[in-house]
């Protein structure tokens, strides 16, 4: 009887595990739309790519149209724009802010506004700007999710 309950909860434990694997696959897929001469959206795809994430790129001519068409408010605006799970990442956010926006669903997305140097996609050398992940809330107001030191 022992046996037999040990052996159901760990078929049980690997069903569970096995389901979560591959929701986890799922979430870390990613699609990205970027302008076809924009170097710096291949490097941060590269960087998404390298830290788990599948992506699907988009190229775009209007990008304008596609970050109004997901709400992203102009004063958060750089030059790509991804979209997981129905939430957009704009610009130059690492991956690991990516990871936790799966997890809040208090928030619309993420961006990192402008181009800073030394975020994901705009490294040069060892120069680094200071910069902030920002998180648009539900209701439309912006959060600072996390903060980059340059030097």
């Amino acid at each position: 009887m022992l046996k037999k309950s040990l052996l159901q909860r760990a078929a049980l434990l690997a069903l569970l595990s096995s389901s979560a694997l591959a929701h986890a696959a799922e979430a870390l897929s990613i699609d990205v739309y970027r302008d076809p001469n924009c170097g710096c959206c291949k490097e941060w795809i590269k960087h998404m790519s390298e830290n788990g994430f599948t992506v699907h790129d988009h190229v775009e001519p209007n990008m304008s149209a596609v970050k109004e068409r997901l709400g992203v408010a102009p004063r958060l605006a750089s030059c790509h724009t991804g979209v997981i799970n129905g939430k957009f990442v704009e610009g130059h956010v690492p991956a690991e802010q990516v990871k936790t926006l799966l997890g809040r669903s208090d928030l619309r997305g993420l961006a990192v506004p402008g181009m800073p140097m030394g975020s994901p996609g705009m490294e040069m050398g060892d120069h680094k700007e200071k910069y902030e992940v920002i998180g648009l809330t539900q209701a439309g107001k912006d959060e600072v999710v996390a903060q980059y030191p340059g030097h």
